[in-house]
């Protein structure tokens, strides 16, 4: 079923991530997790390596991929057992930057967009306050227009990123008397005089900051308002969706996580005798999830199909967070269960799965409001509207990119202007030095084709044109740019700079010869 969604290109953009994760995160979970932080540089590495932005215009630094791509980073960073790192990234590039891009100015776009892909900017969603919970109508944080500035009063809680961020998406309410129609957007960053920040204690998520924070007459230029005023809550009524589908396929890709965790216990744990993977009771559980987890995953998959083909998909976002967050709940108290009084531990993995999970038929709209959205929309036959059919004087959203091919790479180049045979002898001393392929691999330029034999005790490049077990066509400038470190493999293979035919194993391993 996979590769109806997912393309080769997909599946080495997530063998890609998935060592990156292994090398760079997975160590240093347990260390992050006491100490309820994450250091903010494995952003800056995650940017360097182009995990981030996935679906953001090249002109701020993106990469314009399609939504599965989204999907396959939302599925691989929620494999890491730790929700806190998750949702850490998961608020920035699907719950608060967005509202930017679809709705902000050009100059909002400009501050704030390259530093989110590149990691170096941290973002947060401020919408949930201490008397409000999900009622974004009445919120009552105001933001009261006084010349080129608003000055904002109030209060926000359970704000993920609200402790080490650098701005918030803060909803606010410009016009307190006109309800739904007074909800505006506003970035407001945090370095501004006037917010304090309270950093909360969580039952689960420890590795991420959650916090209160205050608002007294914080004075946000008039230039950080998103879109119109008054639109804000038809802006959020839209962004809410991909929220939810971001935590939607988080939880199915977590249950898949723990249930792989429980059956290698099961496998290793003996109990009368015989591992208790063997006993009836156990089999039939596993089997009961595993057929759960699969459906629901299918499910959600096909609502990020409808999301990424611009359905305004409200009724079916709603249904796929409402059953993969209360499935999670259930795998991750059956896989505790399995492992008995270990589970209660906290050196054991599932003890903090178990924690984390709990979070997710609250967070983003709890359970219960999802099923008053479906409710409605399937017992009292309501309608949603999108925020471009809602408020028809707000600039109209730009979609999230649809699912499409992976672009025409560029034409190879006839090496007008290079000394192919100084590239070549350059080439030949780089790969010389770096471990050998194990196969052969050919580079395709048009005009001049460039072979690496790697079969040997090092990789010899010669100017054969021979068949090779992997062929990548390519232009000599993006070649060039590879070489010198300008340009990452595994992006130039996302981009479709990197055409590659035969074994994509070999391709895996480009990184290894000019990284």
């Amino acid at each position: 079923m996979d590769a109806y969604y997912f393309t080769e290109e997909h599946e080495l953009f997530r063998e890609s991530l998935r060592s990156f994760l292994q090398k760079e995160v997975v160590p240093h979970i347990e260390t992050w997790e006491e100490q309820g932080r994450i250091p903010r540089d494995i952003w800056k590495k995650m940017g360097d390596m182009g995990f981030l932005g996935l679906g953001y215009p090249k002109e701020y630094g993106g990469l314009e991929l399609d939504f599965f791509y989204d999907v396959v980073f939302c599925e691989e960073t929620s494999r890491v057992f730790s929700g806190g790192f998750t949702i850490s990234q998961l608020v920035v590039q699907y719950m608060s930057s967005p509202y930017i891009l679809k709705y902000g100015t050009e100059a909002l776009k400009k501050k704030y967009l390259p530093g989110i892909i590149s990691g170096e900017l941290v973002g947060c969603i401020g919408i949930s306050e201490p008397g409000a919970g999900s009622d974004v109508a009445n919120i009552q944080t105001t933001a009261v227009r006084q010349g080129d500035h608003y000055v904002v009063n109030g209060s926000k809680t359970f704000i993920t990123n609200g402790v080490y961020g650098d701005f918030i998406v803060a909803v606010v309410k410009t016009d307190p008397k006109a309800g739904a129609g007074g909800v505006s957007l506003l970035v407001v960053d945090k370095a501004l005089p006037g917010i304090t920040t309270t950093k909360l204690k969580k039952l689960g998520w420890h590795a991420s900051d959650t916090a209160e924070l205050g608002f007294d007459n914080v004075k946000v230029p008039a230039e950080n308002l998103i879109g119109e005023e008054g639109q804000g809550f038809y802006y959020l009524m839209g962004g809410l969706q991909l929220e939810r589908l971001a935590g939607a396929i988080s939880a199915y890709a977590a249950c898949e996580s723990a249930l792989t965790y429980t059956l290698e216990y099961m496998a290793a744990r003996e109990a009368f005798g015989r591992p208790i993977n063997k006993f009836q009771v156990l089999r039939h559980r596993v089997a009961q999830m595993a057929s759960e987890i699969e459906s629901t995953k299918q499910f959600v998959r096909h609502c990020s199909r409808m999301h990424a083909d611009g359905h305004y998909a409200v009724k079916e976002c709603s249904m796929a967070k409402l059953l993969a967050t209360e499935l999670s709940d259930k795998v991750m108290t059956t896989c505790l269960q399995h492992f008995g009084g270990y589970g209660f531990m906290e050196e054991y993995k599932i003890a903090r799965m178990f924690r984390d999970s709990r979070v997710g038929t609250i967070g983003g709209g709890t359970s219960e409001i999802m099923r008053d959205i479906i409710a409605k929309m399937v017992i009292d036959e309501v309608s949603y509207a999108s925020a471009s059919e809602k408020a028809p004087k707000a600039a109209a959203p730009k979609a999230m990119p649809a699912v499409e091919a992976v672009p025409a790479p560029a034409p190879a180049s006839n090496g007008n202007g290079v000394d192919f045979n100084r590239l070549l002898e350059g080439v030949r001393e780089r790969a010389g030095q770096k471990k050998p392929l194990g196969k052969t691999l050919k580079f395709d330029f048009g005009e001049h084709k460039l072979f690496l034999d790697g079969t040997g005790d090092s990789n010899i490049a010669t100017a054969d044109d021979k068949d090779a077990d992997c062929t990548v066509k390519v232009s000599l400038e993006d070649f060039l740019a590879l070489t010198k470190g300008e340009l990452n493999p595994m992006t130039a293979m996302m981009t479709g700079k990197l055409k590659i035919s035969g074994d994509m194993g070999v391709a895996m391993k480009l990184q290894t010869v000019f990284g």
